[in-house]
């Protein structure tokens, strides 16, 4: 069974950090791709990053781009999503998620965590 598990969510100021992790287990992601989407409270769940696990190439989202970064840790089997300088409209619940192609189209994810919390305050 296919499991991923987000952490790292909670409360920051403005102008603040968070590192959100996703663990993932059931399968094997090495021919994947793993991202980040977020959906703040009445919109839809929107693309923030993604990594090609085979070689690295990553796509963000252009109001992240700069902010976010994205990596991977093979031998933890874990994506992880640093987001600095943040800002109230970051403020939302982030998903961790996984698809066949490097894509930011939410539909060919097939695969996803339950989601984390992230607020930020101004």
């Amino acid at each position: 069974q296919v499991q991923l598990v987000e952490s790292g969510g909670g409360l920051v100021q403005a102008g603040g950090s968070l590192r959100l992790s996703c663990v993932a287990s059931g399968r094997t992601f090495s021919s994947r791709t793993m991202a980040w989407f977020r959906q703040a409270p009445g919109k839809e769940r929107d693309f923030v990053a993604a990594i090609r696990w085979s070689d690295d190439r990553i796509y963000y989202e252009d109001s992240v781009q700069g902010r976010f970064t994205i990596s991977r840790d093979n031998a933890k089997n874990t994506v992880y999503l640093q987001m600095n300088s943040l800002k109230p409209e970051d403020t939302a619940v982030y998903y961790c998620a996984s698809a066949q192609i490097l894509t930011r189209r939410r539909s060919l994810y097939d695969y996803w965590g339950q989601g984390t919390q992230v607020t930020v305050s101004s």
